[in-house]
């Protein structure tokens, strides 16, 4: 029996990730890169004193992470990309 925490992530050779890629329908790719983006945005904008235009991306990078997630969700419910998440 083996625990998911000492499992270790093994790199998927380019031709492997272009072969799982071309099975995925490609809004949902679109969607998954849209919102990974979007999330990485949301986590710059971090911390207890933004500024008006800081706030302003903030909120703009969580639509599009809101935006992406929902047609992340439609496909599949798993696929959805969260601010703290490790995408």
């Amino acid at each position: 029996m083996t625990a998911s925490h000492l499992l270790v992530p093994v790199p998927i050779p380019d031709r492997i990730a272009a072969l799982i890629g071309s099975c995925i329908p490609a809004h949902i790719l679109r969607a998954e890169f849209d919102a990974a983006c979007a999330a990485r945005e949301v986590r710059r904008f971090r911390g207890p004193r933004l500024g008006v235009e800081d706030q302003a991306d903030r909120e703009q990078a969580l639509s599009e992470l809101a935006r992406a997630n929902k047609v992340l969700a439609a496909h599949h419910p798993r696929l959805v990309v969260r601010p703290g998440s490790p995408w």
